[in-house]
C-alpha cells in the first residue's frame, strides 16, 4: 500500500480528538475513580490511589508485575506511524515505573466499513515497535467502533525494591524532562492542515521514540520519583507527583524544552480540547509568575503523547 494512499485517508480527520487529548477530563475521572478506594489487597505495591503510571503487584520477594493499558485515537495521518506511536506510548508507563516490559495484548476499535489495508498498517507499526522493544505480542481484542482507536495492555516486571513511583519525590530534587513539550498542539495544527512536513516528521519521531533509554538512565542514577507526562500535560502529571509525594514543585518556565512552532500555535489558540480541561484541573493548585506568557501556560497543560 503506497504512502500516497495513506495520506489520502488522513486518519486525524476521522476522529474528534487526537491521541492522548482524547482522554476523559481529569476532573470527571477524579470523582468517578473514588469508588476504587478501599483496603489495598495483599501483594499490591502500587495501586490506583496515587494516579501513578501503572499498577505493581508483588509475585515473589524479588519480582513484581507492572501492569498498564493505553489506547487512543490517531494523532498522525500515516497508519504505520500511528501504530508505532500507540505501542511506544503504552510501553512508556512500564519504563516510568522503573520496569521492563515483557508482554502485550493489542486493543483495536475500528469502523466496520473501514479500510482493512489501513488497519493492517496500524497493526504492523505496533508490532514493529514491540519487536524493537523485545516485547512479546500475546494476542488482543477488537470491536466495531465509529472512531478508530488502537493501543496495548502491557505487562512488565520490576524488582520490588527498584520501583520508581510518583510518590517518592524529596525536598531538593531537581526535575528532569526527557522530551520537549507540544505534540498535542502540533497534532491539532496537523488536523487543521497547518503543519509543515518537517514539523510532522519531528513530532512523529519524538512520539515514536521509546523511553527505554530514559528508563535505564533513571535506574542507573537512582531517581526518587518519576512519571510519564501524557494526557494531563506537564502540570497535570506534576500535580499528581506533588500530591502523592506531599511536596510542592517549582518549575522555571524558561528552562522547559518546547518543540519548534508550538508557542506560535498556542498564541493563535490552535490547541486541543483536552488542554482546556487540563487547565481547569490544575488551576486551583498552580500559581504562575506574572512573567509566564499565556501561550506558555497553555503549553504546560498540553496533552502529550
Amino acid at each position: 500500500m503506497s504512502h500516497a494512499r495513506h495520506e489520502t485517508v488522513r486518519l486525524t480527520e476521522q476522529v474528534s480528538c487526537a491521541g492522548c487529548a482524547a482522554k476523559l477530563s481529569p476532573i470527571d475521572l477524579k470523582d468517578v475513580l473514588s469508588v476504587l478506594s478501599g483496603p489495598r489487597p495483599k501483594g499490591v505495591l502500587v495501586g490506583p490511589e496515587t494516579w501513578d503510571d501503572a499498577g505493581v503487584f508483588r509475585i515473589s520477594p524479588t519480582r513484581a508485575l507492572v501492569q498498564t493499558v493505553d489506547f487512543f485515537t490517531p494523532m498522525v495521518n500515516d497508519p504505520f506511524e500511528f501504530g508505532r506511536i500507540a505501542a511506544t506510548n503504552a510501553l512508556s508507563d512500564v519504563y516510568a515505573m522503573g520496569g521492563t516490559p515483557l508482554t502485550a495484548l493489542s486493543i483495536v476499535c475500528y469502523p466496520e466499513s473501514g479500510d482493512m489495508d489501513v488497519l493492517r498498517e496500524i497493526l504492523r507499526g505496533g508490532a514493529e515497535t514491540l519487536k524493537r522493544a523485545r516485547v512479546a505480542l500475546m494476542g488482543g481484542h477488537s470491536v466495531r467502533d465509529k472512531e478508530m482507536k488502537f493501543g496495548f495492555a502491557v505487562t512488565g516486571e520490576v524488582h520490588p525494591k527498584r520501583i520508581v513511583s510518583n510518590a517518592g519525590a524529596r525536598s531538593g530534587d531537581l526535575l528532569v524532562l526527557t522530551k520537549p513539550l507540544g505534540v498535542g498542539i502540533l497534532a491539532t495544527a496537523l488536523k487543521q492542515r497547518l503543519l509543515s512536513e518537517d514539523s510532522i516528521r519531528a513530532m512523529t519521531e519524538q512520539m515514536a521514540t521509546l523511553n527505554r533509554a530514559a528508563g535505564e538512565a533513571m535506574q542507573a542514577v537512582g531517581v526518587s520519583a518519576a512519571t510519564d507526562v501524557t494526557g494531563f500535560g506537564l502540570l497535570g502529571h506534576a500535580l499528581n507527583v506533588a500530591r502523592a509525594s506531599r511536596k510542592t514543585i517549582r518549575i522555571w518556565s524558561a528552562t522547559v524544552p518546547v518543540l519548534p512552532g508550538v508557542v506560535a500555535f498556542a498564541e493563535r489558540d490552535i490547541v486541543p480540547g483536552g488542554l482546556i480541561t487540563n487547565a481547569a484541573y490544575v488551576a486551583p493548585h498552580v500559581v504562575f509568575d506574572n512573567g509566564v506568557s499565556e501561550a506558555l501556560r497553555k503549553v504546560f497543560v498540553d496533552p502529550q503523547t
